[in-house]
């Protein structure tokens, strides 16, 4: 890989959230070096935690998990003129997408070496990803599909929740909600819509 991310300490992280995710997206646009840092500091750690576990062994070759994960960060960032933040929440969520769309590439692309006797069948998966553990794979299919029908605002507010375990107070910050209550209700609403589609499916 041509680049890497640096690596930083909790209290590093930390003091960095002090600056919105906007304002260091719009630092980014113009060029700003220590902006893109920052952000790629920001997200590197919740990025690893939700993304371990959901590629499976077969599907590892040269790349393995933190490889998506920076590959992720970096293409985001090399694109960040054509993302428009609408709340804090909402670069996460495009983060996710990017992400989710990697590991389904990688998949398909093992998937294709099988054929060729590149990999072998006997190595173990690393196990299911968290959701998966909590609901089984093929609900997590229906998970994804019926997310995708809610608006932006609550795939953000089920994703920060469920996925990522941002607490109500982190998840009221990232969705510009005026309290850790208000965030709490709106998890529960998108929580009820996201059951109420997966039900009609």
């Amino acid at each position: 890989m041509a680049e890497s991310l640096p690596a930083r300490d909790g209290t590093a992280a930390r003091a960095l959230d002090l600056e919105s995710t906007a304002s260091l997206l719009n630092r980014v646009r113009g060029g700003d070096l220590e902006a893109r840092e920052r952000l790629a500091v920001r997200y590197l750690v919740v990025l690893r935690r939700w993304a371990r576990g959901r590629l499976p062994v077969r599907a590892r070759s040269l790349l393995d998990t933190d490889d998506l994960v920076q590959n992720t960060l970096l293409s985001a960032l090399d694109h960040v003129g054509t993302f428009a933040p609408r709340r804090e929440g909402a670069f996460l969520a495009y983060l996710r997408r990017i992400l989710v769309n990697q590991i389904r590439d990688e998949i398909r692309r093992a998937a294709r070496r099988q054929g060729h006797g590149d990999l072998a069948d006997e190595m173990p998966d690393a196990g299911p990803s968290p959701l998966e553990l909590a609901i089984g794979k093929e609900a997590s299919a229906a998970y994804e599909a019926a997310l995708a029908a809610l608006t932006d605002e609550e795939q953000e507010a089920v994703m920060l929740r469920l996925e990522m375990g941002f607490s109500h107070q982190q998840v009221a910050e990232a969705l510009g909600k005026p309290s850790a209550d208000a965030a709490r209700m709106f998890v529960a609403r998108a929580l009820m819509r996201l059951a109420e589609v997966m039900d009609g499916r």
